[in-house]
């Protein structure tokens, strides 16, 4: 999984001979699993087909405000479509659209749409030879820049016109690794290393049976995606989970035990800059484990437990450099009890959350936390899907880490 993934990619086509390889580019914004939405100007279609962009894109091609062939046809707004794009691309950019851009001008719904945009717009220009090397083409190259917009540069090659020299659109993949690298170089977790625990641990009884509990591993799983999409290598180590994850930056442990999980723990705790301990980790575990399965019998049966390791206080024992955050599910004395764990495990922050607020917990696809730093002060958050609580909590740790 790239960076890309889950990002809302705009592309802006203007009319220049280079829009036929806006194909490629929307496989492959759609092989590296982003949302792709295109806009093209008029003129643009005499070059690449709107049904082809459509059919590669699962979505709309939108080239004009509405479609004056349709009676019932529906405005497309320029600001809804530019709020949407976590990212908008112009490929290719000519040096009409370019200048166009420059002056603020918005005479098509691309323009309008760019003017709109909130998000990083980049462009990639394509035009001749001569056209690129005039000192208006390179006073817009200038003047995009200035407002933030960023260029991709154009290419050395073959032009439509014959001659040989800059100006071709830089191809479609390179495009794509163009933004994903300067994506990743901004992300806040750029070289950080996160460690994070997720899911229950099983402690066998005997070879069929185990104690557990009813953690999914969803929250930590949360917690990894979002490092991995701030640029964290994440280290995950994993209890028994149904869910799966997928992405270039998360390396999975998997682990059964509550020593297996320990054990994880200790090997890659030193190289880490972030700790999260969300793993619901049993605290006892059968003494002596039976070789073969137990048999039924009509006699009560009882089971010795002992302590296994508190992987969160040895943590907290060991922290150096580490950023170190636990979690407490408590059901009485929340509070309270979130802060004396705070203070015993050494821990900078605590995901506090209440199995007597209804959707918070295990299984489920929602929580509702409430976050307590080192100097005890707490921010509550409302009920929210598990994958804003992790964007939540990483908020937390950036601004934490940066005091």
């Amino acid at each position: 999984m790239s960076v890309l993934s889950g990002k809302k990619v705009l592309i802006g086509i203007t009319a220049g001979i280079a829009a036929y390889k806006t194909a490629s580019l929307v496989r492959l914004f759609v092989k590296a699993s982003a949302e792709v939405k295109v806009i093209m100007t008029p003129a643009a279609k005499d070059f690449v087909t709107p049904l082809t962009l459509s059919t590669l894109s699962k979505n709309p091609v939108h080239s004009s405000f509405y479609d004056e062939k349709d009676e019932n046809a529906v405005w497309n707004n320029h600001v809804d479509l530019g709020l949407w794009a976590d990212i908008m691309v112009i490929a290719p950019a000519t040096a009409n659209t370019l200048s166009k851009m420059t002056a603020g001008a918005s005479d098509n719904l691309l323009l309008a749409t760019y003017l709109s945009a909130k998000c990083p717009v980049y462009f990639a220009p394509a035009m001749d030879l001569d056209m690129y090397k005039h000192p208006s083409a390179n006073n817009s190259f200038e003047k995009l820049q200035e407002f933030g917009n960023i260029m991709i540069p154009s290419e050395s090659g073959e032009l439509a016109s014959g001659l040989v020299g800059q100006g071709r659109m830089a191809e479609p993949e390179t495009i794509v690794e163009f933004i994903a690298k300067d994506i990743l170089k901004k992300l806040p977790l750029k070289n950080q290393t996160v460690l994070i625990t997720a899911g229950p641990t099983y402690e066998a009884i005997d070879p069929v049976r185990f104690i557990g509990n009813h953690s999914s591993g969803r929250m930590g799983i949360e917690l990894a995606k979002t490092a991995a999409n701030l640029g964290a290598q994440v280290n995950l180590v994993l209890g028994p989970s149904s869910l799966k994850v997928d992405h270039a930056l998360i390396n999975v442990v998997n682990v059964f035990s509550a020593k297996d999980m320990y054990e994880a723990v200790v090997s890659l705790y030193d190289n880490c800059d972030i700790a999260i301990a969300s793993a619901a980790v049993a605290d006892y575990r059968p003494k002596n484990i039976a070789n073969q399965k137990i048999k039924k019998k009509d006699t009560e049966f009882s089971i010795q437990l002992e302590r296994t390791d508190d992987i969160l206080k040895w943590m907290g024992g060991q922290k150096q450099k580490q950023f170190l955050v636990g979690f407490a599910l408590e059901t009485e004395n929340e509070e309270e009890n979130a802060k004396n764990k705070l203070k015993s495990k050494n821990l900078d922050l605590i995901v506090l959350n209440s199995l007597n607020d209804k959707g918070a917990g295990f299984k489920g696809k929602t929580n509702k936390v409430s976050l307590i730093n080192h100097k005890l002060e707490i921010k509550a958050f409302d009920l929210k899907a598990k994958s804003e609580v992790a964007q939540d909590i990483f908020n937390e740790i950036n601004t934490l880490k940066d005091e």
